[in-house]
């Protein structure tokens, strides 16, 4: 599973960092994000706008004060 960890990154590159590694996902595959905060408003975004984007099997949990780990599944 592609793990791509955005904690570092300055927050305008994220989305579009987080957009090309979904992109380049095989239908099935999972895209697992770690992040300083929940990524709430990003899936909000990818339910939107991405029609690969398999919603009903989003999946994120807390393991720490400032990392979330949240799975993308792609269609």
């Amino acid at each position: 599973m592609p793990r791509l960890d955005v904690r570092e990154m300055p927050p305008p590159e994220r989305h579009s960092e987080i957009h090309d590694a979904f992109a380049e996902l095989d239908s099935g595959e999972v895209l697992e994000l770690v992040n300083d905060h929940d990524p709430k408003p990003l899936f909000y975004e990818m339910q939107a706008e991405v029609e690969s984007f398999d919603a009903d099997n989003y999946d994120v949990e807390q393991e720490a004060e400032e990392k979330f780990v949240a799975t993308f599944p792609k269609k």
